[in-house]
């Protein structure tokens, strides 16, 4: 349950850390297959720079305290009341995950290390998944089922890198999943959020025509055919983003193997230093 801007707020989240943790962790692989190594946060130098992780620290809470009024702004209905406590309280770990982040990068602290916040990752992840679909049902249900697979990929990916943060083919999917979950929230957003983008023949999704005599929230269709027709349009649609992300990140990787300019700065490196020393002395 959600509306156009939430959903909007969320491609805002995700796919610009997807495309950034992309491009670096990718710069990375290409300069020295052998020495990758994931990171929790690819900060650039000098460290202002690292603006959307500073932004993040202040617009979670934000995002969280707005799911909470939503929370206390239904109280005659306890099953919309109780999912958006708990969407309140999933937005809030992402917070504490981006504080661990940054209590990492510059404390360096014993009890924190990179394993730790990988696994708080894929625990947030699969808290986030828990809560996804909560009150909803038919269409919207399939839409946000789908959401939920794409937050397992990224939970997955989480626990595997803190085992092994040098398997760049976990990295791979955990951005690549960021980023199609956030194009996929912003393509729910328009078809189930909006009349001018949403599903023919089914009225859009608002939050002030819920009523307590509403078991779930679905959009509202005016026959069986048009709520199938829904169903098939969002899993093509599913199956076209797909199709796009893949195109993209495919086409990203290939840029930077082909560019030596394009590649990021997290890329650099003593160890990567050396490696370039040693390919010049062999040539």
């Amino acid at each position: 349950m959600a509306s156009l801007a939430a959903n909007f707020s969320g491609f805002v989240l995700f796919f610009p850390i997807g495309i950034h943790r992309l491009l670096s962790s990718s710069s990375l692989y290409i300069q020295n297959p052998s020495h990758f190594r994931s990171k929790l946060w690819y900060l650039s130098d000098p460290k202002w720079k690292n603006l959307d992780l500073y932004l993040l620290l202040i617009a979670l809470p934000i995002a969280s305290l707005s799911e909470f009024f939503l929370f206390l702004s239904f109280s005659n209905h306890p099953t919309y009341r109780f999912s958006f406590f708990q969407q309140s309280f999933a937005v809030l770990a992402f917070w504490v995950l981006i504080i661990l982040i940054i209590f990492f990068e510059y404390v360096n602290s014993f009890f924190v290390n990179e394993s730790f916040v990988f696994v708080f990752g894929g625990v947030v992840f699969l808290m986030e998944y828990s809560v996804m679909d909560k009150g909803i049902s038919g269409v919207a249900g399939v839409v946000y089922g789908l959401l939920g697979g794409l937050t397992l990929v990224c939970s997955f990916a989480c626990f595997y890198l803190s085992v092994k943060p040098s398997a760049f083919f976990a990295e791979f999917f955990l951005s690549s999943g960021l980023v199609f979950k956030g194009t996929w929230l912003l393509q729910i957003g328009f078809s189930l959020y909006t009349d001018v983008f949403g599903l023919k023949g089914c009225k859009k999704i608002s939050i002030s025509s819920l009523t307590p005599q509403m078991d779930n929230v679905d959009v509202q269709c005016d026959l069986n055919e048009d709520s199938l027709r829904g169903v098939a349009m969002m899993e093509l649609l599913f199956i076209l983003h797909a199709i796009v992300v893949l195109v993209l990140v495919l086409g990203l990787f290939g840029v930077l193997a082909g560019n030596r300019n394009l590649r990021g700065c997290e890329a650099k490196g003593p160890l990567l230093s050396e490696h370039d020393v040693s390919e010049l002395e062999m040539g």
